[in-house]
């Protein structure tokens, strides 16, 4: 069976919706067919089939979740002695060579990525680029717009 890495933080994260969706969108959808169904006619019930439709996609996301959990290996950064080493989980200072300009970057699981926030796949170019690389290193990322150096300037494991 494949492992799939993820933080503390991310698997909590899917515990919190798994709960919600267990105990709160669930029963209200349950509740929503039930006074859908008794309108009569689910024929042409328009409310009947828009909750059926919402019970599917919750019923399909607990399962999701259940199996992404049941996959994980959730690896906590904090427990580990900081190296100066880039690994999963750690946080990432680096600065643009060319430009000074500086980017913070989280290596995370695939689910948990987002861009927006600084939250990266340890599988984007990015994250493969930076692992294995240590305070002070130069690293050159692909880019969309070619390759770009960047150095290291600081790794936290927070």
């Amino acid at each position: 069976m494949q492992r799939y890495p993820m933080t503390v933080q991310g698997a909590e994260a899917l515990k919190a919706e798994l709960n919600k969706l267990k105990s709160i969108d669930r029963p209200a959808v349950t509740a929503a067919i039930a006074e859908a169904r008794a309108h009569g006619d689910l024929k042409e019930n328009a409310e009947y089939h828009a909750a059926r439709e919402q019970q599917g996609f919750i019923e399909g996301r607990i399962q999701d979740i259940e199996g992404k959990l049941s996959n994980a290996q959730i690896i906590d950064i904090t427990q580990m002695a900081n190296n100066g080493k880039v690994i999963f989980g750690a946080t990432v200072d680096i600065e643009n060579v060319d430009t000074g300009e500086e980017k913070t970057y989280q290596i995370v699981g695939d689910d948990e990525a987002d861009f927006k926030v600084g939250k990266i796949s340890v599988n984007s170019p990015i994250a493969r680029g930076l692992v294995g690389k240590s305070e002070g290193d130069a690293v050159l990322i692909e880019t969309p717009g070619g390759r770009v150096e960047y150095e290291v300037v600081a790794v936290r494991y927070e």
